[in-house]
């Protein structure tokens, strides 16, 4: 499966750059196509809520077929469509409309590997794999800070996008002729053994996990790819250069968070309670900058990182989870939960998006950050709240599943 794992993480980095770049090239759009603040979060909102929608179909697929011939398909013609789309866009609804269909072909890109590790490897190795496969494509993020940035100012952002086209496609062209699917379980083809999104839902094992799930990875991911931008320009005053340098800090954190969370997912006692600290962390770090929004630069910073680094426990929370599918629904297991990951990064973006106005980021930016730091804290403190009463081994809860 090496070479596999090896393709699917190219076309891994290429999603989390094209989850976030958006950061980068605020201004340019701006400039160019006449989006306004609100305008660009709804684009990346899209993205995300269009990649978390897609994951019921793609989790079908990968528990009927497996996930070559689906990855390859959705990647080329929708990363790829809706790359070409924005590369001639003139307006902001094009720019919602394009980020919406790279989402649906960024889809499959992180279930595809991740069902392959499910599939091929025990479960004590699972959230290992897992972790180290999203610190690798987490590279993604950072080329989608710094380095855009200067790549954008040298050459425009349109022959970055055509630029970015072929790679895209040649990575999709490469699933269908390199990657292998995994060997399929003979009930994952008969229809009376296999479980529907609706019975995964009734486990009561997996009620606490989904508010987390959903959250989780919502703050760090959420303000990284859009708000981090506006809020070091309107707060701070920095230019896009400097808003590039600090991007790429918080990126870098989040590589070495989901590098870290791979062997502490092994060590740690309790996934359940790793998974609570890193939140906590991640609650603290949004209630400093709540209360100390413009007070320091470099406490911001500081906090940004902290955030970064804490809040990339997605593997170790998927790996709580993943304990409790049976073995026919793995698929539609790991893509429900990426629904409510995803989903819920659309959900938070769209809802900050309406919370804060253009008006107030421009008249008042120190109290639309404060507001948007404290949804951002309370949303995750609820969140840890509910998984408090998680369930840690499948044994534990199997009257419940």
């Amino acid at each position: 499966m090496g070479p596999s794992i090896a393709i699917l993480a190219l076309g891994y980095i290429l999603s989390q750059f094209y989850r976030v770049f958006l950061a980068v090239l605020a201004d340019d759009l701006s400039t160019d196509l006449g989006a306004t603040p609100t305008e660009l979060s709804l684009a990346s909102g899209a993205w995300f809520i269009m990649f978390a929608l897609a994951q019921f179909p793609v989790g079908i697929w990968l528990d009927k077929y497996g996930p070559r011939r689906m990855t390859a398909a959705l990647f080329t013609l929708g990363a790829g469509g809706g790359i070409f789309w924005l590369s001639i866009a003139t307006t902001p609804v094009h720019l919602i409309g394009a980020m919406g269909l790279i989402g649906i072909g960024c889809s499959p890109v992180l279930m595809a590997p991740i069902y392959i590790f499910a599939k091929s490897f025990s479960a004590a190795r699972f959230g290992l794999l897992a972790a180290w496969f999203v610190a690798f494509g987490t590279i993604g993020n950072v080329a989608g800070a710094k380095p855009l940035e200067f790549l954008a100012t040298q050459f425009g952002w349109r022959p970055i996008l055509l630029g970015l086209l072929v790679l895209t496609v040649a990575v999709g062209v490469a699933v269908l002729l390199f990657v292998k699917d995994p060997p399929q379980d003979e009930e994952s083809h008969d229809p009376a053994a296999q479980s529907s999104f609706l019975s995964l839902l009734k486990m009561k094992s997996l009620w606490p996990i989904f508010p987390l799930m959903a959250v989780f990875y919502a703050v760090p991911v959420g303000f990284r790819g859009y708000w981090i931008a506006p809020y070091l320009s309107n707060v701070f005053g920095l230019d896009s250069a400097a808003v590039g340098t600090l991007t790429l800090w918080m990126a870098i954190a989040m590589i070495c968070g989901s590098i870290a969370y791979g062997p502490l997912d092994r060590w740690a006692p309790s996934r359940k309670w790793l998974c609570i600290t890193g939140g906590t962390l991640v609650v603290g770090s949004m209630l400093v900058l709540a209360v100390w929004t413009a007070s320091s630069l470099s406490l911001a910073t500081a906090m940004l990182v902290l955030c970064g680094f804490a809040g990339m426990g997605y593997p170790v929370l998927m790996g709580h989870a993943r304990q409790f599918f049976p073995p026919s629904a793995v698929g539609r297991g790991v893509t429900l939960l990426n629904f409510f990951s995803i989903g819920g990064v659309g959900v938070l973006q769209w809802t900050s998006a309406a919370l804060i106005s253009d008006e107030t980021i421009q008249n008042a930016p120190v109290s639309a950050f404060q507001m948007l730091f404290w949804f951002y804290a309370i949303c995750l403190g609820i969140a840890l709240l509910a998984y408090l009463a998680a369930r840690e081994r499948p044994d534990i809860a199997q009257s419940n599943g």
